[in-house]
């Protein structure tokens, strides 16, 4: 421990910096929505590349909770439903369950290219997998990328809220 400490005194913290803040994902200046946005996250049958940049959204970098968005379990409270993958067989059912548990008016973003079209797994319909987000319900804002880097996430939440 006291070599660390002396090491760090001798030399300094080497770290990198911090990258500059992108103004197009400040959110009225970092104040507060208008109103909040509760966000319902569904899996339609992804290899969670995009989860893994959704998980990354939430540190607090990006400080969501703090610009009034917030991620939630229900899609009861949802105002947007967040929907990453292609849609399986198995959970078409689901998604259209979720959608229609939603009260009006309600969002739908497509993340990544298999929300958007199927990706590399689904290009087209076959037994097990229905093709994009689309193909299921109504979407609203489609975010390109595999998987698309949590910037861009953030944008696509963004452009929908404001459209």
């Amino acid at each position: 421990m006291y070599r660390i400490i002396r090491e760090i005194l001798k030399y300094g913290i080497k770290t990198e910096p911090a990258p500059a803040c992108d103004p197009s994902l400040k959110v009225g200046g970092m104040e507060m929505l208008e109103k909040s946005l509760a966000i319902r996250h569904v899996d339609a049958g992804s290899c969670n590349g995009c989860e893994l940049e959704i998980h990354a959204l939430n540190n607090p970098y990006y400080l969501l909770e703090g610009s009034g968005i917030q991620f939630v379990a229900s899609p009861r409270h949802a105002d947007m439903l967040l929907v990453t993958g292609p849609v399986s067989r198995h959970m078409e059912a689901a998604l259209k369950a979720t959608y229609d548990a939603m009260s009006e008016p309600r969002l739908v973003v497509a993340v990544g290219d298999c929300g958007r079209n199927g990706g590399i797994y689904c290009s087209r319909r076959n037994y097990a997998c229905c093709g994009g987000i689309s193909s299921v319900i109504p979407v609203d804002v489609e975010i390109p990328g595999c998987p698309p880097e949590p910037e861009a996430i953030l944008k696509g939440i963004l452009s929908a809220i404001r459209s």
